[in-house]
């Protein structure tokens, strides 16, 4: 008879992982670093420049609101303190959330961003007769925003297309110069606003020319664009404009608009709702634009010819076509927005009065990670940082004036090291399309 065999053991499966085991998130360091610089900031910049008994009062009345919001006088030391604290402890848990490799929350970033900014206004108004106007000090970051929110925006519609729009500094000031000699010829500023669009989607038109039909590398085109319109509309503003200022050159405000109900809403009615028809435009097309990318077909393709055009052709998306009617539309919403500078704000137009706002945009799109309101959040931190320094010269801070210059751009890198850190653009971004 015959032994029966055995079999042998089978070896152990290696248990699966359980299901609701979350994978390990890469998080950066940078945030809870960046926390605890703020914190130190506000401890050893602020505080030992701060007397003991010194206060500082906080003004939230603007004119017209429902009710009067009385002056806020503060301790000025107990307060920069608890404020300190608060960064500080923001910074213990923002630690303790990366090591356990999660993310920090975004409203911790606002958390830690408005505790330092209100530190910093206490201790620049610590002591002083003269009170922080916070209604004045957001009414003036909104406008300084406007021209930079348009900017970004067409930013973000090209870059998305995979078109990288260097010119914006160049449409935004061909929009501020159609916009001023448009209105000054025919005594409206409302025929300025329609003619800003049509100077910037030129501009436009000419970039997506030259990057889609001769394949022209594109931050090379745009730099060209830049420097032709500084010196056509330099040289036009010291010929025809200064020769007849009556007729091409005469300060054309838009009126502004107050919204019933909503412009007497303390703080915000004033600073949201009493604007010019140009606000309210682009209050539309910050909402507009992020629900057409994101929600709609045309967003769809636009994205689609921006990452991966090949595929988007394989499916009947014309590439080429796309990219340059969406750099026109681009254009023309940095025309619109150029218009802030002349009709928007009431004044005639002066050699290269964009003042570099252009390059900001691109900062403040990249900064939003080529998203509309990440975008409008750039710009308005840009916008708040710039008026910043001109609220505390005007009420006499004693905070040094290079300091205040320095504002906007020490903030911005602040706020790129650490809260947005790597950011990736659009695959496809300055890369011609030739169709196989």
């Amino acid at each position: 008879m015959s032994t029966p065999v055995t079999p042998a053991p089978a070896e152990p499966k290696p248990e699966a992982p359980a299901a609701d085991a979350a994978p390990l998130l890469k998080v950066s360091w940078k945030t809870p670093i960046v926390y605890a610089l703020a914190a130190l900031a506000a401890l050893l910049g602020f505080l030992p420049g701060v007397d003991a008994g010194a206060r500082t009062t906080f003004q939230f009345t603007g004119g017209r609101e429902f009710f009067a919001i009385p002056n806020a006088p503060v301790p000025s030391l107990l307060t920069i303190v608890v404020l300190t604290v608060v960064m500080a402890a923001a910074a213990v848990w923002a630690f303790l959330l990366v090591r356990s490799h999660r993310p920090a929350p975004a409203w911790l970033h606002v958390v830690v961003g408005l505790s330092f900014v209100l530190a910093f206004l206490t201790y620049a108004g610590s002591g002083r007769t003269s009170v922080i106007p916070m209604v004045s000090l957001l009414a003036g970051a909104l406008a300084l925003s406007v021209p930079l929110v348009f900017g970004a925006l067409s930013g973000v519609i090209c870059e998305r297309s995979g078109i990288i729009n260097i010119a914006i500094e160049g449409q935004l000031l061909f929009g501020a110069f159609a916009a001023a000699v448009v209105a000054s010829a025919t005594g409206t500023g409302y025929a300025g606003l329609v003619a800003a669009p049509v100077a910037g989607a030129l501009v436009g038109a000419v970039l997506a020319w030259f990057a889609v039909s001769y394949r022209v590398n594109q931050i090379i085109v745009g730099v060209v664009l830049n420097t032709l319109i500084i010196g056509l509309t330099g040289f036009l503003f010291a010929t025809v404009l200064s020769d007849n200022k009556a007729l091409w050159n005469t300060r054309m405000p838009l009126p502004r608009i107050r919204i019933p109900l909503l412009s007497e809403i303390p703080v915000l009615g004033p600073v949201l709702f009493n604007q010019t028809i140009l606000v309210y435009l682009m209050y539309a097309l910050i909402f507009g634009l992020q629900f057409m990318l994101f929600r709609s077909r045309w967003g769809l393709r636009t994205r689609a010819v921006g990452e991966h055009p090949k595929a988007a052709d394989t499916v009947g998306i014309k590439v080429n076509t796309r990219r340059v009617w969406n750099t026109i539309l681009g254009g023309a919403i940095a025309g619109l927005g150029g218009a802030f500078f002349t009709v928007g704000s009431g004044l005639a137009f002066g050699r290269e009065m964009s003042a570099g706002n252009g390059f900001i945009a691109l900062a403040a799109m990249i900064l939003g990670k080529w998203n509309p309101y990440g975008a409008v959040m750039a710009a308005l931190l840009f916008g708040f940082s710039k008026n910043l320094g001109n609220v505390l010269s005007t009420i006499g801070s004693g905070v040094p004036s290079e300091i205040l210059l320095m504002l906007p751009y020490v903030i911005t890198i602040f706020a790129v090291a650490g809260f947005v850190g790597r950011v990736r653009p659009p695959a496809a971004e300055g890369i011609p399309y030739t169709k196989s």
